[in-house]
């Protein structure tokens, strides 16, 4: 059976092959579909999502197996069409209750948050995915075990379901008609993903939107009040280990400072936004302004174009992870996702714009390019010539960044902050 790692990594080309789509779309037409830090930290969302995965497979995949081989009611064929067909129709509506409680249980809601936050829609924002979602979201596919649907058929229906998803993130395709009745589009998952009071928690539906319809929480895209996009409680921040961990913060935060028992515990479980009386009046938070401006710290051309190099670089990196995925050692998988996870923060830094920024960014490079000649290799990929070219890349980035920092870091001629 193909791993879903490899089925991500030959998918990754063609992701990118329709963002280049969609933003010359968008540029022919006129629009603005882009920014370039926004789309980074959307992507190396995905990035940490896809390395959490592989430690998580345990639950999302492990504990599904053990539940087939032991406690399932049939043996359903692999090979048989309807299997397949039902499988994906029942994983879709299973999804959409997982996905419906990720909006109205605090503590999933604290995982799915990450794929809300941007305040952008485009198909860049499909990429931002939860490193976190696997710790709970594996409960609710349980059903699917209990009846005895294959592993193989699992995981296949799983990826295109995902897979599937990822064309609806775009402002590019107006409304479909009969299809927008039946499937869920971009105009319904726009909606979705909107903040504004008439759209707030629907649509949840990941193939099939008449989910939606038949149970209630259905809800038609309005041309004249256009989504406006995020989250009520604004991240703003490119820092992807931070988005991760905001929500499940700010709750443990309220939790801590609850007075009663029962608040600290039942906070985890009420809908998000709910706080115990006693924090709420003691900690108050900002209202909800739907006009607030969008987090968009204003870059040089040449910070942006730096930042964008070593992006690409630690994509590069991710591919190789991936591909190490089923047969490297625990230790080194764990090295190699640190490495990717902590490089990704530093840039995210270097987005904001932070003062330390440059100087955490000089520390990265120098260490990428000296790791390597210091143990005589790069995760499991040994040699000289592997040495040298980690020496030349990130000695080179060591002088680019030199020079980029040298220039200064004035706003760039892009976009800066402007309504959301």
């Amino acid at each position: 059976m193909i791993s879903a790692e490899t089925v991500i990594t030959f998918a990754t080309p063609v992701f990118f092959a329709l963002i280049g789509v969609e933003l010359l779309v968008a540029k022919l037409r006129g629009r603005s579909a882009y920014r370039g830090n926004d789309a980074v930290t959307s992507i190396g969302l995905g990035v940490i999502s896809q390395l959490a995965g592989v430690f998580l497979k345990v639950l999302t995949v492990g504990v599904y197996a053990w539940c087939v081989e032991h406690v399932a009611l049939f043996v359903l064929p692999a090979d048989a069409w309807w299997v397949w067909v039902s499988g994906l129709l029942l994983y879709d509506f299973l999804y959409y209750w997982l996905h419906r409680m990720g909006h109205e249980v605090n503590i999933l809601w604290a995982a799915h948050v990450v794929h809300h936050q941007s305040e952008d829609y485009n198909l860049s924002t499909a990429l931002r995915q939860t490193a976190t979602g696997g710790l709970l979201g594996w409960l609710f596919y349980l059903p699917m075990a209990l009846i005895g649907y294959p592993v193989s058929v699992f995981v296949a229906v799983a990826l295109i379901d995902l897979l599937y998803q990822f064309w609806v993130h775009t402002e590019q395709v107006g409304k479909l008609g009969w299809f927008d009745r039946v499937f869920c589009s971009p105009s319904n998952h726009r909606a979705h993903h909107a903040v504004n009071d008439r759209y707030l928690d629907h649509n949840y539906g990941g193939i099939l939107i008449l989910w939606d319809r038949l149970f209630g929480t259905f809800v038609e895209e309005d041309d004249v009040d256009r989504p406006v996009y995020g989250t009520r409680a604004p991240l703003r921040s490119f820092n992807p280990l931070w988005a991760n961990l905001e929500v499940y913060w700010a709750t443990w935060q309220d939790a801590r400072r609850a007075s009663r028992w029962r608040d600290r515990l039942q906070i985890w479980f009420r809908p998000p936004g709910w706080r115990p009386a006693d924090v709420a009046a003691r900690y108050p938070k900002p209202a909800f302004d739907i006009g607030r401006e969008r987090f968009d710290p204003p870059l040089s051309r040449a910070r942006t174009a730096y930042g964008l190099v070593q992006f690409a670089l630690l994509l590069g990196m991710t591919t190789h992870f991936l591909g190490l995925a089923a047969r490297a050692g625990l230790g080194i998988l764990l090295g190699y996702a640190l490495v990717i996870a902590l490089s990704l923060t530093v840039l995210g830094a270097w987005w904001e714009g932070r003062p330390a920024a440059a100087w955490l960014e000089g520390l990265r490079v120098s260490a990428l390019a000296l790791a390597p000649l210091l143990v005589g290799g790069w995760f499991a990929l040994p040699g000289a010539p592997v040495v040298a070219a980690f020496a030349t890349v990130f000695g080179l980035s060591a002088l680019a960044l030199a020079w980029v920092s040298r220039a200064g870091g004035g706003a760039s001629s892009g976009s800066v902050a402007g309504h959301a």
